[in-house]
C-alpha cells in the first residue's frame, strides 16, 4: 500500500505525517507512506485543499481534522 500527504510543508501537514506513521505502525500495516511537496505533483491529484490524503493513487481525505478522521479513512480501506 502507498500512502501519499500532499501537502506544502505546514504543521498540519506534518501532524498528518506524523499521526499516519503511527496508525500505520499500530495497526502493522505494510504501507510506504511518502510525503509530495511538489505543487505540480499535488496538482495533478486535483485537491483544492492540503493537506490531502492518497492511498494507492486515490484521494480518499482533503484537508486535516485530527486523527480520528485518519483512523476512520484507513480503517474503511
Amino acid at each position: 500500500m502507498l500512502i501519499q500527504i500532499l501537502g506544502i510543508g505546514c504543521p498540519r501537514c506534518h501532524q498528518m505525517e506524523k499521526d499516519i506513521e503511527r496508525i500505520v505502525a499500530r495497526r502493522g500495516l505494510r504501507a510506504k507512506v511518502e510525503c509530495v511537496r511538489d505543487e505540480e505533483t499535488i496538482m495533478q491529484f486535483g485537491v483544492f485543499v492540503l493537506p490531502a490524503l492518497v492511498v494507492d493513487g486515490k484521494v480518499v481525505s482533503a484537508g486535516y481534522r485530527g486523527q480520528q478522521q485518519l483512523e476512520s479513512v484507513l480503517a474503511a480501506l
